[in-house]
């Protein structure tokens, strides 16, 4: 009856002695009663999708497609060109380089017409000839080279263009297919950018719940050495335990508490990592919610072909290679565009002062006018040709990726449900161990106090306790990283309320 009594005395100290060590961490409720905040795993991947620098230029990128895309489209459109200007000129503008003087007609009522009076020869009546076979006018008028001269040392000129492209090689076409595809390959490198975030932030979301419980858990330890180190000490002084013995768990006791102080240390910084994904200031304390409890862990997943199949659907990383085959066939039609016709309709008004239309004079007048401009390549030395076979290659490269990155999907989706079934596998295999190793550490405390068991055999039973609750953590958090990781590659990772749609 004795004994039963000291069993059950022996128990409930190390019972106590536990819970004392688990209060003595830093809980959620104490966090935010010191005034750090509580944040759930949703919160925090939201906070991280609101505020991560490579999600916001991810969204830039999109807004720059947007607009390239309505750029193509105004393509379609006739452009409106004004272009104008000054200009001082040295010189007046003289049409003559001399007088001029010019034959005269008469009318001739024989011929009813008007005639050249020409010089003729007296004795001939015919008209004389120069040596160089030229007549010679009779009568002629003078004008001068002054009444021919126009001031155009300060002219004022401008234009009105209007173009409107007919056929452009398919050019016009393509670019707007082109931008279009873009938009969208931005929109999915978005897509993919978040959901690495996401990872990311759970990947720092469960080391703090890991490190919090391995913290809590290297308290207990340090707890469990101090109360043996206790006894150790009382028995020696009893005369029943050796120096040697005492040495030994001292020893132990301190290895312990320097173990522990570097776990608060890795904690803390965890704390300011997942702050740091968050985009919230590193020294902003955060707690998370499941730092108290062991979430459960389900059973793991099964995996059949249509997973894999629906995952070459789902994965933004292969439907933006796909989006790069198109823009790659929709630049080999651009290159290809260089080489075929242009047509275009222009029409034009132009002015100036002076102005050419009215003899020079000083004042602004312009006319109209329209037409079709015609463009056909004819020899560029190949450069056009071989632009359009680079552009070419390029596509056949953006397909080979393509099936390749589908073969690495298959391989990624393989590995992973392998990784998230094995992880299971371990979380559990760690239970039973937990519970062996449990009931090996009450066993061997309560030899110790019967005095069967040495101090030595407590430290190895503790430590097997240790080492079996750090394995069940490790082993839970494996299985919620698995899990994610998985559903990464399959596509079904969900990003949130923040979505890529503008």
């Amino acid at each position: 009856m004795r004994s039963q009594t000291r069993i059950l005395a022996i128990l409930a100290l190390t019972a106590a002695t536990t819970l004392s060590a688990r209060a003595q961490g830093i809980s959620v409720a104490e966090g935010a009663a010191a005034g750090s905040a509580v944040y759930t795993l949703e919160q925090c991947r939201s906070l991280a999708l609101a505020n991560n620098k490579q999600l916001m230029i991810a969204r830039q990128s999109m807004d720059k497609a947007h607009y390239q895309n309505k750029e193509a489209f105004a393509a379609y459109l006739p452009a409106l060109d004004f272009a104008g200007g000054y200009m001082y000129n040295q010189k007046e503008l003289s049409i003559f380089s001399k007088d001029q003087l010019l034959p005269i007609k008469t009318f001739n009522p024989a011929t009813n017409s008007y005639d050249f009076n020409l010089v003729t020869n007296p004795a001939t009546g015919q008209p004389i000839k120069t040596p160089d076979g030229q007549y010679i006018p009779s009568q002629v008028a003078l004008i001068p080279k002054e009444s021919m001269t126009y001031d155009i040392h300060n002219v004022f000129f401008g234009a009105v263009t209007l173009t409107q492209p007919v056929y452009m090689g398919g050019k016009i076409v393509a670019m707007n297919r082109l931008t279009k595809y873009a938009e969208e390959l931005a929109q999915q490198m978005h897509l993919s950018e978040a959901e690495n975030v996401v990872y990311a932030v759970d990947a720092a979301y469960w080391q703090v719940v890991s490190l919090k419980n391995k913290r809590d858990l290297a308290v207990a330890y340090v707890n469990l050495l101090d109360s043996l180190d206790r006894n150790v000490r009382l028995m020696e002084q009893q005369g029943v335990a050796t120096k040697s013995d005492r040495l030994s768990v001292d020893v132990k006791l301190n290895s312990a508490q320097v173990d522990l102080t570097k776990v608060e240390n890795g904690l803390t910084l965890s704390r300011m990592a997942l702050a740091q994904v968050c985009g919230l200031p590193i020294n902003a304390g955060m707690c998370v919610v499941d730092e108290e409890v062991r979430a459960g862990i389900v059973e793991a997943p099964g995996l059949s072909a249509t997973d894999i199949d629906s995952a070459y659907v789902r994965r933004h990383d292969l439907r933006a290679l796909s989006l790069g085959i198109d823009i790659a066939g929709q630049q080999k039609k651009v290159a290809l565009s260089s080489m075929l016709p242009n047509v275009a309709l222009v029409g034009t008004y132009s002015f100036s002062n002076p102005n050419m239309f009215n003899g020079f004079e000083k004042r602004f007048s312009g006319a109209f006018s329209v037409g079709v401009m015609v463009k056909i390549p004819l020899w560029h030395w190949g450069g056009d040709y071989a632009k359009y076979r680079a552009a070419a290659v390029d596509e056949t490269v953006m397909r080979l990726r393509l099936d390749d990155a589908r073969e690495m999907v298959n391989l990624q989706v393989s590995q992973a449900s392998y990784k998230a079934q094995e992880a299971y596998k371990t979380y559990h295999t760690t239970l039973t161990n937990l519970e062996s190793a449990d009931e090996n550490l009450r066993t061997a405390t309560v030899g110790f106090r019967e005095g069967v068991v040495t101090s030595d055999d407590v430290m190895a039973a503790q430590t097997a306790w240790l080492k079996a609750n750090s394995e069940n953590i490790d082993a839970m958090i494996d299985v919620r990283l698995s899990n994610t990781y998985l559903s990464k590659v399959l596509g079904t990772m969900d990003t949130g309320a923040y979505s890529a749609e503008k």
